[in-house]
């Protein structure tokens, strides 16, 4: 069987589990999380999207660092909880992403042969993004990644790497079920203003 193949398959049915475990806020998602990345940045540097591959070496610390996050005993009553992101946060958290995406994009240009520069700094930029409003257990993480998903679908069909567009295209159709869940689930938790 063909390396890129297998890598597919076997990330397809790892990726699977971990956004079924995400949509359920289950801490086995960091588990699965730091496993995961492993078998996609062998098929991501096979196949030439290199910010990804690397970004994969971001995913197992972050996984690490989520499952240490969500492990912690909750210090006051609203940590833990599943909560919108605060309105305040935005402007940083979009700074944030526009700084890595040129950092990102400016070390693919000078540095590697990549021939999909914008849109491998793009997703990789978001995913840092929504990866750490996801250890802090935030709704919005789901539109982020609902962006990378869109995003990834395109850039590995590009790439020939059919089977894991694919799953990214569950990826959309998840995390828009993801996002309106999670909302349901912080309005049920935060109080209400009258």
């Amino acid at each position: 069987m063909d390396l890129k193949l297998l890598l597919q398959i076997v990330g397809t049915l790892l990726g699977l589990v971990y956004l079924w475990l995400e949509y359920k806020a289950n801490i086995w998602v960091w588990i699965v999380g730091a496993i995961m990345p492993l078998v996609h940045g062998v098929l991501y540097l096979t196949s030439g999207i290199y910010a990804d591959a690397a970004m994969q070496l971001y995913y197992v610390a972050a996984g690490i660092y989520g499952l240490m996050v969500w492990r912690r005993a909750p210090k006051k009553k609203d940590d833990g909880v599943i909560k919108h992101t605060p309105r305040n946060w935005y402007l940083s958290l979009v700074a944030l992403y526009g700084v890595l995406h040129v950092v990102i994009y400016l070390f693919l240009v000078e540095f590697t042969d990549s021939r999909v520069p914008v849109l491998d700094s793009m997703s990789t930029a978001l995913s840092i993004v929504a990866m750490w409003m996801l250890s802090r257990k935030l709704v919005e993480q789901w539109l982020v990644w609902l962006v990378v998903d869109m995003i990834s679908v395109g850039l590995y069909i590009y790439k020939g790497i059919p089977i894991t567009a694919g799953l990214y295209t569950l990826y959309c159709v998840l995390a828009v079920m993801g996002y309106m869940r999670w909302r349901k689930v912080a309005r049920s938790v935060e109080p209400l203003v009258v």
